[in-house]
């Protein structure tokens, strides 16, 4: 079930310009639609300048992707954390598990619930393509150095790459399970645990 539009805001102080950019430009893609809003809309709405909202974000899509961004270097730092002797396939699960443990009812990607009320974007489209390629190849220079394997081949980028793909349906599953949804822990534990098993070498 699809959520309603909500407007924009944390239900706490806002602590930077960041945010601010953030909270005028989510409640305009509501009002105006993503292809409609500018941004100087966006700079006028959260009152800074224009040279502030690229301090922060390169182009205007970049504003939905800050949890994302944020999850990335988690990824990172939970891979880095694994055991040196950890099996490589269980370890990619578990840092994966690690990161979505961090987001609850009360951290959840706005563009998860509000995407249908903004309005389709190919621009939107193309910057979650690369935020999906920059996980994927996360996931795939750990799975490369685990195996003994060269990063850019086969194998590790498959393994990423359904991994990464099995995280976004997780996320979509759980965005959609409304206030009830909890973490996104056992969601995406649920998703990737088919492809850890399946890509596990078989018993000598």
């Amino acid at each position: 079930m699809t959520e309603q539009p909500v407007k924009a805001g944390r239900g706490r102080p806002r602590a930077s310009s960041r945010e601010l950019l953030e909270d005028a430009a989510f409640e305009l893609f509501l009002e105006n639609t993503y292809a409609k809003t500018t941004v100087d809309q966006i700079t006028q709405r959260a009152g800074v300048g224009r040279s502030t909202f690229f301090n922060y974000f390169t182009s205007k899509s970049d504003v939905f992707w800050g949890e994302v961004d944020s999850a990335a270097q988690s990824l990172s730092d939970a891979l880095a954390a694994q055991a040196p002797d950890a099996q490589p396939l269980p370890a990619l699960g578990a840092a994966l598990a690690s990161v979505a443990r961090e987001f609850g009812p009360s951290r959840v990607p706005w563009i998860l619930t509000q995407y249908p009320h903004i309005g389709a974007a190919g621009e939107v489209q193309a910057s979650a393509l690369a935020r999906f390629a920059q996980w994927a190849g996360i996931l795939a220079t750990f799975a490369g150095v685990r195996l003994g394997l060269d990063p850019a081949s086969m194998v590790p980028r498959s393994i990423a790459y359904a991994l990464t793909g099995a995280v976004v349906a997780a996320a979509q599953e759980w965005a959609a399970a409304g206030a009830a949804r909890g973490t996104l822990e056992p969601y995406v534990s649920a998703a990737v645990a088919p492809l850890i098993a399946g890509f596990a070498p078989p018993p000598a």
